[in-house]
């Protein structure tokens, strides 16, 4: 999933401290699973905000929605009745969903409220960690099942640097090596043969590297 964190409500309210009427609009989709986007999180900001509007002696007024999901547009139009009310609207979605709204609504001021920091999942609860640097052409099934583009700080393909100590990484102790997790997993599956073989070189023009990309299924598309 995208995970996110909130933006200090400092730099929100700065943002948004010349407007008057403003929308909150939480996501039901990844952010809420890491407490940061949902219906609650938006009823938390919109009452911060009110209660910051009245300290600093601003009649600040703050409305709240939250829709299924930021990056659908069929979900993002449920605010076109309401949306035109408001002088400025605050997405605490993944960055994808301020972009949708700004393109939506053209004439609306779109705000972010979270910072959007990696794909990945929970490794306990409340700690998520980065597992995938959507990199286009997924390769995992090489390495036992583990991402060195994603996991290694320098995306190595053909194994572990000299900076690599016993099972850490250079750049911090607190980091596993993802080398060393890699050639560990394929020894215990008697696979440690596979890391010699030749892989064709993997194919970076489904990267970030080639432009924005998209993804079209046609027998979805009406």
């Amino acid at each position: 999933m995208i995970i996110a964190e909130a933006k200090p409500v400092k730099e929100i309210i700065e943002m948004v401290k010349d407007l008057k009427k403003i929308l909150v609009v939480g996501c039901k989709g990844c952010v809420s699973v890491c407490n940061v986007g949902g219906a609650k999180e938006a009823a938390i900001l919109a009452s911060t905000l009110r209660i910051a509007g009245k300290k600093n002696g601003n009649t600040l007024e703050v409305g709240e929605h939250t829709l299924e999901r930021q990056c659908d547009p069929e979900y993002v139009d449920e605010l076109k009745e309401i949306i035109e009310e408001y002088d400025g609207i605050i997405s605490i979605a993944c960055g994808v969903g301020p972009q949708f709204l700004a393109e939506r609504f053209p004439s609306s001021r779109i705000f972010p409220g979270v910072n959007t920091k990696f794909m990945g999942g929970a490794i306990e609860h409340g700690v998520w960690a980065e597992r995938c640097a959507g990199c286009g052409q997924c390769v995992v099934h090489y390495f036992g099942g583990l991402c060195p583009i994603a996991r290694c700080s320098k995306s190595l393909l053909n194994g572990p640097c000299g900076g690599s100590d016993n099972g850490k990484c250079e750049i911090s102790k607190d980091v596993d090596c993802i080398w060393d997790m890699i050639v560990r997993k394929m020894m215990e599956q008697g696979r440690l043969d596979e890391l010699l073989e030749f892989k064709p070189p993997k194919s970076w023009t489904t990267a970030r590297d080639g432009g924005p990309r998209r993804l079209i299924r046609e027998e979805l598309v009406k």
